[in-house]
């Protein structure tokens, strides 16, 4: 009997080639620690609409609706009818995207490891758009509501990973008086119940600059959507591009986790793709799992896909645009590998 069902959408282009070696790395897992992950594949993305004459199907969504957690390849044309119809219907208001320096990437500094905590549902993103005459029209949605829980993430956030202790909110309030307004002035509000978190404000063109000259200054990063969309993907560049970039998107009794790039097209078939980002989207799985059923297995495991993704880079197994020969698959069997060395050294013992 499984203890979770995930449900796995292996996505668009290069999707199915990192699903492959993401699932090796799973299976990994699943033999040294024992999670019962139930993994059940569902369809949606583009080769879907192209089948089906639907993006995203009803029975994927009810597949999804009886997962504990869903984990998602790239998704190409037809992400806004996939993605972003998935985080408004499950309500993930919260997007995680970690930024951290691993050995043998070209990041720019060894030290760099901060997050995003980006609000997930509402902004211009909300996609209410028209014509007036013509001029078009898009309408900025930003509650109260919205603003209060993402700043709240975003200090538990700061709280659990125990480190520099900072939240820095992302706005451009100077200018949208109202709905940057409003969201800088809620995340204030909400700083002074975390009087052992430190709180700082910056612009949103002053946070990109910053980003590139001092990046090891960042702890916890909370913005507005957009903002937090355009902000992340530049970040990343920092620790050697979208390959190193994987995401959560979280809600109050769901989540669902994936890449943060595209679906690369041009790549499909090469398998030269960086697997990284779906693997390091799969161990916040875990992490999550972990902590929403208070399951130390899947802790454990979590930090084990971790140090497997580290010492593989560690020791130069890569794909060329790193400077390696491996191909997408031979990293995650490399890992793979880390994984169940792992075990055989320290006796079997899971929880060591």
């Amino acid at each position: 009997m499984s203890d979770y069902q995930i449900a796995l959408i292996p996505g668009d282009g290069i999707g199915p080639e990192l699903t492959e070696a993401t699932l090796k790395v799973l299976d990994a897992v699943q033999q040294r620690f024992d999670l019962g992950l139930a993994i059940v594949k569902v369809e949606a993305g583009d080769a879907c609409f192209k089948r089906r004459g639907v993006a995203l199907p009803e029975d994927t969504v009810e597949a999804i609706r009886g997962s504990h957690a869903c984990l998602k390849g790239p998704v190409g044309e037809t992400a806004a009818e996939v993605v972003v119809k998935l985080r408004i219907m499950f309500d993930l208001y919260a997007n995680i995207r970690p930024i951290k320096a691993y050995p043998s990437t070209p990041s720019i500094r060894p030290d760099i490891d901060f997050v995003f905590v980006r609000e997930n549902t509402e902004d211009v993103y909300k996609g209410i758009e028209f014509m007036l005459d013509d001029t078009a029209i898009c309408l900025r949605v930003i509650t109260r509501k919205g603003c209060e829980r993402i700043a709240r993430k975003a200090f538990d956030v700061a709280r659990r990973r125990n480190k520099k202790r900072l939240v820095t909110a992302v706005h451009k309030a100077n200018v949208m008086k109202l709905t940057c307004g409003l969201f800088a002035g809620v995340c204030g509000e909400v700083a002074q119940q975390y009087p052992d978190i430190a709180f700082e404000e910056q612009y949103v063109d002053a946070a990109a600059m910053r980003l590139i000259k001092g990046p090891q200054k960042f702890d916890v990063i909370v913005t507005p959507n957009m903002f937090g969309d355009i902000l992340s993907d530049e970040a990343a560049q920092l620790v050697g591009g979208l390959g190193m970039a994987p995401g959560a998107n979280i809600g109050e009794g769901f989540a669902m986790f994936e890449p943060i790039h595209g679906s690369a097209p041009s790549r499909v078939g090469k398998h030269t793709a960086n697997p990284c980002s779906m693997i390091l989207a799969a161990k916040m799985m875990l992490d999550w799992l972990g902590e929403r059923h208070d399951d130390s297995k899947c802790l454990v495991a979590a930090q084990a896909v971790e140090d497997a993704v580290t010492e593989t880079l560690r020791k130069g197994i890569t794909v060329p645009d790193f400077g390696g020969k491996a191909k997408t698959v031979e990293m995650a069997e490399a890992m793979a590998e880390e994984i169940l060395k792992s075990s055989q050294t320290n006796g079997g013992n899971v929880l060591e």
